[in-house]
């Protein structure tokens, strides 16, 4: 789906139909549906979940709030804000050390980034993917260096860019055991999603 191999993309139920598969493949409205989404599956189902995101907003320190230190909500969506994971160099009271996130149920409340996520695993994923990697419909995805936040990546070459722009949402994506959401914040790029994972 993401075009790392020269192969089209298939929708998810053309491509298990017929088969015992039970992963669930789901995309969402808004950020706000796919957190609804992974806290039903995870009570229905049971099992783990979280959400990550590409390195699209900026991920500031901890600050101090009414006597301790709090993470602060840099991804803001309309509708929807949430904080980064704790950075690693980072302790706060409330929140999970980042080499957590993903096994302490209190990682729920934090998105994740490729950084925090890969090598880890989770009943349930969500993505949010932002405007680093947009789909058009003529002319397939585009990377948007200039909108990655991830600074090591800022100033790589744009092929370079692409390249793992797209294998970090590969990975974000394959994070989850027993299913993904996934979300974008680019409308066109939603659609497409929603069309491939039906």
């Amino acid at each position: 789906m993401l075009g790392l191999i020269d192969e089209e993309p298939i929708g998810w139920s053309d491509l298990v139909a017929s088969t015992r598969d039970e992963y669930v493949v789901h995309a969402t409205k808004n950020a706000q549906s796919l957190e609804r989404w992974l806290l039903q599956r995870s009570s229905m189902s049971g099992g783990t979940a979280r959400i990550s995101a590409g390195f699209c907003w900026d991920w500031s320190q901890p600050k101090q709030h009414e006597g301790k230190l709090v993470l602060a909500a840099d991804i803001d969506i309309p509708g929807w804000h949430r904080p980064w994971n704790t950075p690693p160099d980072a302790s706060v009271t409330d929140a999970p050390p980042a080499s957590l996130w993903a096994s302490d149920p209190r990682g729920f409340g934090q998105v994740g980034c490729v950084y925090t996520a890969q090598g880890f695993e989770y009943d349930w994923a969500g993505v949010i993917f932002g405007e680093d990697l947009v789909f058009r419909e003529k002319v397939g995805w585009c990377a948007q260096q200039d909108k990655t936040k991830d600074r090591s990546l800022k100033n790589t070459s744009p092929g370079f860019f692409d390249r793992l722009v797209r294998n970090t949402y590969k990975v974000l994506m394959t994070r989850g055991l027993q299913g993904v959401g996934v979300h974008s914040i680019d409308p066109e790029t939603n659609e497409f999603l929603r069309h491939f994972a039906r």
